[in-house]
């Protein structure tokens, strides 16, 4: 028997009239799920700051075709 589980042992009693059968608690499963999550997200965003980081933002220039307003709008 390790340590861990005689202090287990020992502290069970005492726990016992405390203790809730019917309360759930994630535990250690739900804290790794949990953390797993996060890893996931950060790594994620890094990955998406590094390809916003290559995409080019400049618009190609206008011509004056295009700047021009259409003869059927009226000038503001």
């Amino acid at each position: 028997m390790s340590a861990t589980q005689a202090a287990v042992t020992h502290f069970l009693p005492l726990a016992a009239d405390t203790f809730d059968k019917n309360k759930v608690t994630p535990g250690v499963l739900g804290f790794l799920v949990f953390a797993a999550l996060a890893v996931g997200v950060w790594a994620l965003m890094k990955s998406m700051n590094r390809h916003m980081g290559r995409v080019d933002f400049e618009e190609a220039p206008a011509t004056a075709k295009a700047a021009a307003p259409a003869p059927d709008q009226p000038k503001a």
